[in-house]
């Protein structure tokens, strides 16, 4: 005979813990007993999954699943709260963990130190009822939503960028998935990432809180989620608009006849490829130049032209010296600055927007332009690590 599970309890130690939420009519003992019960996975223990994990530590969910595989980093501190100081150098997932027994150790914390991935994710997300999307990257967030879609699983997104912030619930009931708002991908490099191009410090707890709270609502069944609502955060502006959405009946993944039935290459669907690895760090590309050529250069006196197209912001904080900066937004506008240039080495703070750069000044006739491997970040790490890095 098999005896079923008695049902959560709260112990009077809970019912002193959460008896602000247990007066309100909303909650209640029945909906303090539905988040002890419930299970939420967040995705990633960065400037979203900070605030989201802590709240709903905080509010009693019964267990909490972060995946990460990252370690804190000082840039880290200035938004990912969960982590402080001392965590630097750490798992994010071990000091996560540590945060949230601290705020409360009733909750039982599981860890996933994966990448996320086609192979692993429907098991990943398959065990819990409410999926919290942190993620940073499109490959990610298309995953996370066609997961969600394919395991019936309502997928709390947000996103932040700069000032701005967004917010809604995917794949619930009757609702749109991510995919009904951006069917295809932006090109590659198109929208740059936090890293590239900031991020308020504060913006992603407000966000990160939004998503908390559609979890919370979404686990007791109150209130109106964000489903078919889009919702976006100006900071700087202090607005908040809301958008309407519909679920796309020719939706590949949600609509009436979807054609993707299981996780596909998302990698490749963002058009994101794996950089080439390098031979021989001494000796790069035609189109490439390595801090070490550039620093044996500057040494020798060659008159090398070093084009810096990062912001001017940046240039604030950290510079080679010689460099002429012109960011790569102007750069167009401004080609005749740079007539009879010969040898020019462009950089920019890791490589990326260097490329570009380097592919228009060669389309423009500047042939002997090449891109500094690495950016300014290797640089430092090589050559000058007196400089700051960010």
């Amino acid at each position: 005979m098999t005896v079923a599970a008695a049902p959560p309890a709260l112990s009077n130690a809970e019912v002193a813990r959460y008896s602000r939420h247990l007066i309100m009519p909303e909650v209640g003992m029945d909906g303090q007993l539905k988040l002890k019960a419930a299970s939420v996975l967040c995705i990633g223990a960065g400037g979203l999954g900070s605030p989201v994990a802590m709240y709903l530590a905080a509010a009693g969910v019964g267990r909490l699943g972060i995946v990460d595989f990252d370690v804190v980093d000082y840039s880290n501190l200035q938004r990912q709260v969960i982590h402080g100081t001392p965590d630097v150098g750490r798992p994010k997932l071990e000091s996560a963990r540590d945060s949230l027994q601290a705020i409360n150790p009733e909750v039982h914390v599981e860890t996933h130190e994966v990448a996320l991935s086609s192979g692993n994710a429907l098991e990943v997300l398959g065990g819990y009822d409410v999926i919290v999307d942190g993620t940073d990257n499109f490959p990610t967030r298309y995953l996370v939503n066609d997961a969600c879609v394919l395991l019936g699983k309502p997928n709390a997104y947000g996103s932040i960028f700069r000032f701005e912030g967004q917010a809604s619930v995917f794949a619930a009931k009757d609702g749109p998935c991510y995919r009904c708002l951006y069917p295809e991908p932006p090109p590659p490099g198109l929208v740059p990432s936090c890293a590239e191009g900031g991020v308020l410090g504060i913006l992603p707890g407000v966000v990160g809180t939004i998503q908390a709270t559609e979890a919370v609502k979404l686990i007791m069944g109150v209130g109106e989620p964000l489903v078919g609502r889009f919702l976006v955060y100006d900071a700087l502006r202090m607005r908040f608009r809301e958008l309407k959405l519909r679920r796309d009946p020719d939706c590949p993944v949600c609509g009436d006849n979807p054609s993707v039935t299981a996780l596909i290459d998302y990698e490749q669907f963002c058009g994101v490829t794996p950089a080439a690895p390098a031979a021989d760090s001494s000796a790069g590309a035609d189109d490439d130049a390595t801090v070490e050529q550039l620093k044996a250069s500057i040494d020798r006196q060659d008159g090398v032209f070093i084009l810096d197209v990062r912001e001017p912001q940046e240039y604030q904080i950290c510079a080679i010296p010689g460099s002429t900066l012109i960011p790569l937004g102007d750069l167009p506008g401004r080609l005749h600055e740079l007539a009879g240039r010969g040898e020019m080495i462009v950089h920019c703070k890791s490589g990326a927007r260097s490329a570009k750069a380097v592919k228009l000044l060669r389309d423009a006739g500047f042939a002997q332009a090449k891109n500094l491997r690495g950016g300014i970040l290797r640089w430092i790490d090589a050559v000058d690590p007196s400089l700051p890095k960010y």
